[in-house]
């Protein structure tokens, strides 16, 4: 990957990341697209359409249905889901934290139940790296455990001491896979990811040792788990210093709107998080005035569009809340569609206004106009 830092303001990054999948402009959302689509029957044209540079699809997920091997014989994750541009698959590794009771860890892996049939599924960093490398990413994350941020430090060490080696383990996986005739991307990129709960010197620590890897990309995992937003931001301010500037800063995990303001001023460039295709399937719709339900009564006879101004197909179209609302009662598959289009677009959008803002040098201002405007809702 070749980072280039085009512009700071303060601790926030504007950057263009260049990848053999094409050019990553970040600040950037990562679309979710778990099982290489993104539920609510959205295409790769879709997706096009509404401005998305990055897919992030689920290793797990895809390992376990339909089948990564069965995948790199269609030609990998690109050609199965006709997606042309960057795709970043996690690892696993917050399988292992969801699946906490029915896995067992050790220094090889780990073991536990597929969620699907109950069958015994083990998983450690080479596993990881090999599915990946049959799927055929831009971007493979390493394998890591995700303990609970707030796991108490007798539990929180050993973890992240453990995460490291896998770290190690992944690096040279990652080289040998690369280098195999058959691989489907042989430019396959690793980013490392910095664990530690909500203590500092803890995540310090491990930020530094990383570092000194040299990977493609750092991302902070173990976050949005249980700590509190003060306490994720907190994490931020005392761990991303330790992190290379002319790599990507990469949050899992972590996306409200107000989330990602918070953090690309504290030098965070690449996001994830399920919130606006799961809050779209649920009727909840983004503006930049905050959050709407459209299954409330007050939009049963309302005529402007979800957000005025909004170039979403739902809004550019010339669908009204309550056309939308009604298409939600009705329980018809064209209203889920509208409200998780909308959110990516607005998502994405978001992406568009921050990277300018950075570019003009007054991110400062727009963080606080843009926050402030949620805080008070609806206009």
């Amino acid at each position: 990957m070749k980072y280039t830092l085009l512009k700071k303001e303060g601790r926030a990054k504007r950057a263009r990341a260049e990848t053999v999948h094409g050019v990553i402009e970040t600040p950037v959302f990562m679309n979710v697209g778990t099982v290489a689509a993104i539920k609510g029957a959205v295409s790769a044209d879709d997706l096009r359409d509404i401005g998305t540079q990055v897919m992030l699809c689920n290793t797990y997920h895809l390992h376990v249905r339909t089948g990564d091997e069965t995948i790199k014989k269609l030609g990998g994750l690109h050609r199965f889901m006709n997606w042309d541009r960057p795709i970043l698959t996690d690892s696993g590794g917050f399988q292992v934290f969801s699946l906490a009771s029915i896995r067992k860890i050790r220094e090889e892996g780990v073991t536990f139940n597929s969620h699907i049939d109950g069958h015994r599924i083990f998983m450690g960093p080479e596993e990881s790296m090999r599915i990946q490398s049959n799927l055929g990413s831009t971007i493979a994350m390493a394998f890591d455990e995700c303990p609970p941020s707030k796991a108490d430090r007798e539990y929180m060490r050993p973890s992240v001491e453990r995460t490291y080696r896998w770290l190690l383990r992944c690096i040279d996986e990652m080289k040998r896979l690369n280098s195999m005739d058959d691989v489907v991307n042989r430019d396959q990129l690793l980013f490392g990811i910095n664990q530690g709960g909500v203590y500092e010197d803890v995540r310090i620590e491990n930020a530094r040792m990383i570092s000194e890897l040299n990977l493609p990309g750092y991302s902070l995992g173990g976050l949005a788990v249980g700590e509190t937003e003060e306490e994720t931001y907190h994490v931020l301010d005392v761990t991303v210093p330790h992190l290379p500037q002319d790599k990507p800063t990469y949050l899992m995990g972590v996306g409200t709107p107000a989330n990602i303001l918070e953090s690309v001023d504290r030098g965070v460039d690449f996001f994830d998080c399920v919130y606006p295709s799961r809050n779209g399937r649920h009727g909840h719709v983004y503006t930049h005035f905050g959050k709407l339900n459209l299954f409330n009564e007050r939009f049963m006879l309302d005529e402007r569009p979800i957000e005025e101004g909004c170039g979403c197909p739902a809004c550019s179209g010339g669908y009204s809340r309550a056309y939308v609302r009604h298409l939600l009662k009705a329980k018809e598959m064209l209203g889920l569609r509208f409200c998780v289009l909308h959110n990516l677009y607005y998502y994405n959008h978001l992406m568009e206004e921050i990277r300018g803002a950075i570019d003009e040098g007054r991110y400062s201002e727009f963080k606080k106009e843009s926050l402030d405007r949620l805080q008070a809702g609806e206009a």
